[in-house]
């Protein structure tokens, strides 16, 4: 388990899922869905069951290039950073697929920037992961900014990749090389 403390000295615990955990990730990626339209997922989207979130668990665990952490706050799940990587496929097992998630409320605090630190930090020591990839919506400039602070570089442009109410958003494909 790790500690720091996000801007405003609220302390953040990252740990490592257990599969006891099942219930309160699906019920964080439910919540979550309905607080942006940044995620992959809408409102009512994560249709996972409780066996199915806990198998995953055991699966990413198991895995030397597959990993999730858990942002915690007061004991509660404030925020999970994910790395995912093909691990069947020689030609593409270095790739890491990140994704980041914070509750709105904890949005602004540091905590992203906590979990890349940890996601990359880990990608650096597990000897598999060569390179960082994400997308990431174009009208999101919060977590562009935070993908260029920490050195992810812009390889292209999805046109009209997400379609939402109507309108249709661009996204940009980012990735970062380990060193």
């Amino acid at each position: 388990m790790i500690i720091d403390k996000t801007k405003n000295g609220i302390e953040v615990k990252l740990r490592l899922p257990e599969e006891t955990d099942s219930k309160e990730i699906i019920e964080f990626y439910k919540q979550v869905g309905k607080e942006t339209t940044y995620l992959g997922f809408s409102d009512g989207e994560y249709q996972v069951t409780e066996e199915q979130q806990s198998a995953s668990i055991k699966e990413i665990n198991a895995s030397r290039n597959n990993l999730m952490i858990l942002a915690m706050v007061n004991s509660a799940i404030v925020g999970i950073g994910t790395i995912s990587s093909n691990n069947k496929r020689i030609k593409s097992k270095h790739v890491g697929v990140l994704g980041i998630v914070i509750k709105a409320e904890y949005c602004n605090m540091g905590i992203g920037s906590i979990l890349m630190d940890y996601l990359i930090e880990w990608c650096k020591s597990n000897k598999e992961t060569a390179k960082i990839s994400l997308t990431v919506r174009r009208d999101n400039p919060g977590a562009i900014a935070l993908y260029e602070k920490f050195g992810f570089e812009t390889e292209g442009i999805l046109k009209g990749e997400t379609y939402i109410d109507g309108r249709y958003f661009d996204s940009v494909v980012m990735a970062f090389m380990i060193p």
